[in-house]
């Protein structure tokens, strides 16, 4: 079983950053290509960034690249979503997400974390 706990929200204001980290202990996390998708107040759930298992290669949506990063540490299991120069319109809850075929869509994906909530005041 994966289970998937995403760490680093909050509530911040405009222009600030935020890094959110995703972990599972075990070898078996890293085989799995991740992701970040988020979820705001009666919108579908979208796609954010994905990363490969073996880190070689992300995709990062185009709304966001200019200000958002995906990595993973191999060595300590954690996925990561930098987020910087944060918006109002970045609230939403952020979720982790594994197991799909790489770059990923909302449909595709076969493991969720719970979320964490991000919330930018203005």
């Amino acid at each position: 079983q994966v289970l998937l706990v995403e760490l680093g929200g909050g509530l911040v204001q405009s222009g600030s950053s935020l890094r959110l980290t995703c972990g599972r202990s075990g070898r078996e996390f890293w085989s799995y290509n991740m992701g970040w998708f988020r979820q705001a107040p009666g919108k579908e759930r979208e796609f954010l960034a994905s990363i490969t298992a073996d880190g070689g290669d992300t995709h990062v949506s185009d709304s966001v690249k200019d200000r958002f990063a995906i990595s993973r540490d191999s060595a300590r299991n954690i996925l990561y979503l930098q987020m910087n120069n944060l918006k109002p319109e970045d609230t939403a809850v952020y979720y982790c997400a594994a197991d799909f075929p790489f770059p990923g869509t909302t449909g595709q994906v076969q493991y969720w974390g719970r979320g964490t909530h991000v919330t930018v005041s203005a």
